[in-house]
């Protein structure tokens, strides 16, 4: 089977090698470099709690190969299960976080609830005026710039073509698949996957699958290095979006946040978002709530990038509606990271056997034609 994938973000490079361990000829095509997108704009978070409860099964599919990343690829890739503890700092959150738990639980999500003086104890510095906290001690975080190419590599290693700078100019369906004319040449399979990103919906209008989509993008920050105490990852349980702030320290001692200012819209073409310091001082405030002592240090970076948000927040992913051969994985509106590793896994099994044991059928691209009644 021969398989073009498009797009050379997390979802792409996971998908192309998972595809190539299962014997598929694989061509990964990539407009710029591999992991450039998306993925370089991540915070690294690998969480479940939290999460829409319909991507929980995708999210424990991935968790497993997280933690098998280093021997499976070979390379050590940041991924550390420190845990991911989020904080709450007023009733109506504590009520939302306690339904959620209650109905995570069922779908193999088991939430810790800790108080004030147990977050104090076991995590001193954090949240001081928070009123409860959850932790799920199986989460963590990785590194989003490691863990792309890594996945790249070892897909070309088991034979996959990996091109880049390749901007796509047309894709056409043939009698024997699909052609995609690149400015690297054309290249012809018999299965398509669109693992595109923000573009993912270009691509899915082409054949008539119209996505609601939007481009956006985070703004993101590093502080100078400082001794590395914090463990888990930090975020907050919160209804204002003005407080969603989150944050982690690295093993170097830097410590990257995000969160707490609205995502910028992004034109496609270039499909970049800049980073505006005339956020930061809010943005900062608002993390100060989670680590007070952030405020007493340099930031030394901050950057954005360029997501795909899809209206209701869920991704696109499995079978087109309108063309066999067709798969699509994007959409992933900004909490992909986690999922990466099970998408590529989930992606390579449909589309090899024809099934997936992961139940997809929420993410169906076909549901917003369902919703307008087409």
């Amino acid at each position: 089977m021969d398989v073009i994938v498009l797009g050379g973000g997390l979802m792409g490079a996971a998908s192309a090698y998972f595809l190539a361990r299962r014997g598929a000829r694989v061509t990964l095509i990539e407009r710029k470099r591999i992991g450039s997108g998306a993925t370089v704009a991540s915070f690294g978070n690998i969480r479940r709690s939290g999460r829409y409860l319909s991507q929980l099964p995708l999210a424990h599919r991935s968790l497993r190969l997280w933690g098998e990343a280093e021997k499976m690829l070979g390379r050590d890739v940041e991924f550390r299960a420190t845990g991911h503890i989020r904080l709450i700092f007023d009733e109506g959150s504590l009520a939302d976080m306690r339904a959620y738990a209650e109905a995570a639980r069922p779908c193999g999500l088991d939430l810790e609830e800790i108080s004030p003086r147990e977050i104090s104890a076991r995590f001193p510095g954090l949240g001081p005026d928070a009123i409860a906290a959850s932790f799920s001690p199986r989460d963590g975080s990785g590194n989003p710039r490691l863990i792309v190419p890594a996945f790249a590599e070892a897909a070309r290693k088991l034979g996959a073509d990996i091109i880049e700078e390749a901007d796509v100019e047309t894709i056409k369906h043939t009698s024997a698949g699909f052609l995609v004319a690149t400015a690297k040449g054309a290249f012809a399979a018999e299965c398509l996957l669109n693992t595109a990103g923000a573009w993912g919906a270009r691509i899915a209008a082409q054949f008539g699958e119209e996505v609601p989509l939007s481009a956006r993008g985070p703004q993101m920050g590093v502080t100078e290095p400082l001794p590395y105490r914090i463990l888990p990852v930090i975020g907050i349980w919160t209804r204002d979006k003005d407080y969603g702030a989150y944050l982690r320290q690295v093993e170097r001692g830097n410590i990257v946040f995000g969160g707490a200012a609205e995502r910028v819209s992004v034109d496609l073409d270039p499909g970049h978002a800049a980073a505006d310091p005339m956020r930061l001082p809010a943005q900062l405030r608002a993390v100060a709530r989670l680590l007070p002592a952030i405020a007493r240090v340099a930031v030394i970076r901050t950057w954005s990038g360029c997501e795909g948000y899809v209206r209701d927040m869920l991704p696109v992913m499995g079978r087109s509606a309108t063309m066999p051969g067709l798969f699509h994985a994007f959409g992933f509106s900004g909490h992909g990271f986690q999922l990466g590793p099970g998408v590529g896994d989930a992606m390579a099994e449909l589309i090899t056997t024809g099934g997936c044991e992961t139940p997809l059928d929420d993410f169906s691209v076909d549901r917003f034609s369902h919703n307008n009644g087409a």
